[in-house]
């Protein structure tokens, strides 16, 4: 027998638990933006989103702001940039496919990072990561809709394969700021530079301000709460949460995604629920580290 065992560790801290909770509220937004599209554009409505969450921090965390670095403006700025093109080009995309296959296709994000990794800083994925990137390759091919043996993809199935790139830089850029600033301040900016992006980028989509009616209103003003929760919730969180053990939590993501959409009365095809179901294991698997556990050393024979 060999001297060597391959074991997965798995422990839940409070960070975690409390990552796990805001998964499900995050799944659970994909059904309110994909209904928003019909009474607004995508751009304006990820800028008012931004903007009321900006608003509802500013008013819990007005007497901290006095105290802001050059540091956490820098932060807040970049990780701000990077939610204004990930949620920018997800709700772009979310005119033209449904809420459980837009969060099935986001969470590619995961798999992807360690081909990137290996195109531009030379560090080839290891087993499990190459066995997650099988699976979420198979997964994607079932979700699109493969015709003749290749995959079709529409065009907002390509604008949310491409938000999968700035979201990643969000969670990569939270994990490197985390614990060297104040998480309210930095939350509170990026949400701010967020919204200010998303609102200049009406124009060259040629957007124009929609009708503020109550459906609009109510979904901005929810989605507006929800999303400063979660982005209170991560900065905090991934101070001690690494971003591989984060990025396993946010797999849950599609998955919630496509319990809400199912109960709202959305149908997947069933060969698409399948490539979901592989994307997510994909997520999950690229991320797992296989560990070496030495065996007991076997006491010697009188």
């Amino acid at each position: 027998m060999s001297d060597v065992s391959r074991t997965l560790a798995l422990r839940v801290s409070r960070e975690e638990l409390v990552l796990i909770l805001i998964t499900m509220i995050w799944g659970g937004t994909f059904l309110v933006v994909h209904r928003a599209m019909a009474v607004s554009g995508p751009f304006f409505f990820v800028g008012l989103r931004f903007a009321t969450a900006a608003l509802i921090l500013a008013c819990i965390f007005r007497r901290a702001l006095a105290g802001t670095t050059r540091q956490e403006l820098i932060a807040g700025a970049l990780i701000g940039l990077s939610i204004a093109g990930g949620y920018g080009l997800q709700t772009w995309g979310m005119q033209t496919i449904s809420s459980s296959q837009s969060a099935f296709l986001t969470a590619l994000y995961v798999p992807v990072v360690p081909l990137l990794q290996w195109l531009f800083l030379r560090r080839p994925p290891g087993l499990m990561a190459w066995c997650g990137i099988l699976l979420a390759f198979l997964g994607l091919m079932l979700v699109a809709g493969p015709q003749d043996g290749r995959i079709s993809l529409n065009q907002g199935e390509i604008a949310t394969l491409l938000s999968t790139l700035a979201i990643a830089a969000e969670i990569i850029l939270i994990s490197r700021f985390a614990g060297q600033v104040d998480v309210r301040r930095v939350t509170l900016i990026q949400l701010a530079v967020a919204s200010l992006c998303a609102f200049a980028l009406m124009t060259p989509n040629g957007e124009s301000i929609p009708p503020l009616s109550p459906t609009l209103l109510l979904s901005a003003l929810g989605l507006g709460a929800a999303s400063a929760l979660i982005q209170v919730t991560m900065n905090w969180a991934q101070r001690s949460v690494s971003p591989t053990r984060a990025t396993v939590i946010y797999a849950g993501e599609p998955v919630w995604a496509g319990v809400v959409g199912r109960l709202a009365g959305e149908r997947l095809p069933a060969a698409a629920i399948l490539g979901g179901a592989l994307i997510v294991c994909g997520v999950i698997v690229s991320e797992l580290k296989l560990r070496r556990k030495k065996a007991a050393p076997v006491a010697p024979r009188d």
